[in-house]
């Protein structure tokens, strides 16, 4: 006969899982076509790439707005993949909070950087 200690089962970590997991691979197959497209831009185009024509590749509206949404992927792709490191390797709580700040703080400042050059193009 087996005994029954509590209905709720406790599980260790955030119950994250399948979102993340989910999240993942759409942001995966987002730069993956972003890569795709940009690199069928460069290889179609004629003669050297030289600034002009890649600061036009970017120059559209489009383009602008789906680099846009790039970034924004791999910022969130980026942390996903840290706070899943952090939480594996960083044991103290405090030391794992410090480095997920940091981590925080990094990625808005990239992203912001990369969006204002975007926009300047």
């Amino acid at each position: 006969m087996s005994v029954n200690y509590g209905s709720k089962r406790v599980v260790v970590g955030a119950h994250y899982g399948l979102r993340d997991w989910l999240a993942q691979r759409v942001t995966g197959v987002l730069m993956a076509l972003f890569t795709f497209i940009v690199l069928a831009q460069v290889l179609l185009s004629k003669g050297a790439i030289g600034y002009d024509q890649w600061a036009g590749i970017f120059s559209t509206q489009w383009m602008k707005t789906l680099t846009f949404a790039v970034i924004l992927s791999l910022a969130y792709h980026a942390w996903i993949g840290m706070r899943e490191i952090l939480m594996d390797y960083a044991k103290p709580a405090s030391v794992r909070l410090i480095l997920q700040i940091f981590s925080i703080v990094w990625l808005v400042g990239c992203a912001g950087w990369a969006i204002q050059v975007l926009w300047r193009v």
